[in-house]
């Protein structure tokens, strides 16, 4: 998927470019950056210093010298004062100023840590929030593979009241769909087995004509259905394919495969792009073989959005990833 967040040690991400969160002289303040350095080995800090610092907001970049990476990109995030001093903004420059670098030098992935929410003090939900809604924005506009990389759970954090209300909404379905599913269940009674199938004839014959006849009319696929909702909403391809953080190839891959079977994450980050109700989102989603369910936290979490109207794939994922539970998206 174009935007993942991962847990992983940066230094260790196999990409074009990986960025530093640093401090003005580029030549680290401990943190992510004194990770990269150590790393790197010598090259890097050489390389640094003929760069001659870097301004707040900005960007600057250097050879990756010995990290797996071909680049590294160096960033100065804003020190936290209360968030009333221009604080959001430096943050968002940050960000864009890298992804700028990053497409200057042909990189199709980067890996980012969440800048300034470390010795810096930006406060990690908004450090977050910030993050995910900056590299979105650039992504409705551009093809790349983005990491966002928590090293800990510690580093990670979503607001906490959304954080609350989302896990009394887990608690209040997920367990009593545990309890149902725990129920004994009534059994039927089976009927006698006969002693002889019967031979097979013209009633046989029928039958078979008829179940070739029901698969010759078969209702649309969910690549024909995704089309077509594509088209009703006067929406392009590439703003829906975004819009669902799903990948170009993938995409492609539907449609221009009638009977293409995607997975669920994917079928319901396509329905969130659409923005379609309840009804039909449960439509698209049997389409392709699956259904919601109150035994999934997964389904939960992506209920109490849509409940709420909230169909922001990124926003979502944010949650998904706090929960443990697969992102959404390819």
């Amino acid at each position: 998927m174009p935007l993942q967040i991962v847990r992983n040690d940066i230094t260790k991400m196999n990409v074009d470019a990986i960025v530093s969160a640093t401090d003005p002289t580029l030549l680290g303040d401990g943190g992510v950056s004194g990770a990269i350095f150590r790393a790197a080995g010598p090259e890097l800090a050489a390389a640094c210093r003929a760069l001659h610092g870097c301004a707040e907001g900005e960007a600057r970049i250097t050879a990756g010298c010995g990290l797996p990476c071909r680049y590294v990109i160096h960033t100065v995030g804003p020190r936290w004062h209360g968030g009333q001093h221009g604080e959001q903004a430096r943050l968002v420059s940050c960000y864009r100023a890298a992804l700028a670098l990053a497409e200057e030098y042909g990189c199709t992935s980067v890996a980012f840590p969440l800048i300034a929410s470390g010795n810096y003090g930006y406060p990690k939900d908004q450090a977050l929030t910030t993050a995910v809604d900056t590299i979105r924005d650039f992504l409705l506009e551009h093809d790349m593979t983005i990491y966002l990389v928590i090293f800990g759970r510690e580093a990670y954090r979503i607001g906490s009241r959304l954080f609350a209300d989302i896990t009394a909404y887990i608690d209040d379905r997920y367990a009593a769909a545990q309890i149902d599913r725990r129920r004994p269940c009534l059994q039927q009674p089976r009927a006698p087995m006969p002693e002889q199938a019967p031979e097979c004839g013209p009633a046989v014959a029928a039958d078979t004509a008829l179940l070739a006849n029901a698969l010759a009319q078969l209702d649309e696929s969910f690549s024909e259905m995704l089309l077509r909702k594509i088209d009703e909403r006067g929406m392009t391809d590439a703003q829906c394919y975004k819009k669902a953080n799903i990948d170009r190839k993938l995409f492609s891959k539907i449609r221009s495969g009638k009977n293409y079977r995607p997975s669920k994450p994917t079928v319901i980050a396509f329905a969130l792009a659409l923005e379609l109700p309840p009804a039909e989102m449960r439509d698209m989603l049997a389409k392709a073989g699956f259904a919601l369910s109150h035994a999934s936290k997964f389904d939960i979490i992506v209920e109490f959005f849509v409940e709420r109207g909230n169909y922001n794939v990124f926003e979502i994922n944010e949650a998904l990833f706090a929960f443990d539970q697969p992102l959404l998206g390819m």
